[in-house]
């Protein structure tokens, strides 16, 4: 009889201990590229309200850093970049695997001004850069932010580069980039398409959306990381920016779909 009572109190203890770990709230903790941010904001909203007991951190950078750090194994359980090569880079280096990568959206750049600005950036394009009056171009830094990159391959290829190079102002993120430009410390600045399109700069700038055959697609990509604390909680995070709702509010903030 004391054998059994042992074994049904040890049955119960765990079955208890079980419950207690199901009731937990899980956690997914993002590294994310900087032009997600307004997009991803609102998606996290949105996520957070689908499942209440997953506790939703992010940690926003340019993908060039933020690569850097998990190269090192930072504490972050999903990777969201603005360049798919970074994740690429990890499942190489055997920080995730394959089948844990995934393609999210296709970003775009733009060269925007303040609303007040005299500069016709709408009719004069590319061009706007070579204006008298431009003295600061504020781009993110082609080192590490792969708007960056898209911004000077636009310049090279359209073929105003070494004409606004002396002029150029580096943000350490896109997000920075125009940061530049609404504070006045930068008269123009190419920028992401999503940065561009959010409601803190909608109503504020206008824009001229560079031809994509002027830069390298900017095909966007993510990846969960090998240590990641909760699969299960990644894995939602990953099937909702896929899914429906997710690239719906991605759209919205001029990502297109991978397939498009």
């Amino acid at each position: 009889m004391r054998r059994r009572f042992l074994f049904f109190a040890m049955f119960a203890g765990l079955w208890c201990l079980d419950a207690a770990l199901a009731a937990e709230p899980s956690g997914v903790r993002v590294a994310a590229a900087a032009d997600l941010k307004f997009a991803l904001d609102e998606a996290a909203d949105l996520f957070r309200a689908r499942h209440p007991n997953i506790k939703l951190q992010v940690t926003y950078g340019s993908s060039g850093n933020l690569y850097a750090q998990l190269s090192n194994h930072a504490p972050f359980d999903v990777f969201l970049s603005a360049d798919v090569d970074y994740p690429h880079r990890l499942v190489r280096e055997r920080l995730a695997s394959e089948g844990d990568e995934f393609v999210y959206g296709v970003g775009r750049i733009v060269i925007w001004v303040p609303r007040s600005s005299s500069i016709n950036v709408e009719k004069l394009g590319m061009q706007s850069l070579l204006s008298p009056e431009i003295r600061k171009i504020a781009i993110a830094n082609p080192r590490h932010a792969p708007y960056g990159r898209a911004a000077e391959a636009a310049m090279k290829s359209m073929g105003v580069y070494e004409q606004v190079k002396d002029r150029l102002v580096l943000g350490d993120t896109v997000l920075q980039a125009g940061q530049f430009v609404e504070s006045g410390n930068a008269d123009i600045g190419i920028i992401s398409r999503s940065h561009a399109l959010a409601p803190s700069l909608r109503d504020k700038g206008r824009f001229w959306e560079v031809p994509l055959d002027a830069y390298p697609r900017r095909v966007q990509g993510g990846v969960i990381l090998s240590w990641a604390q909760s699969r299960s909680a990644a894995e939602a995070l990953r099937d909702f920016m896929l899914g429906e709702e997710g690239r719906t509010i991605l759209r919205r903030f001029g990502f297109e779909s991978p397939e498009e």
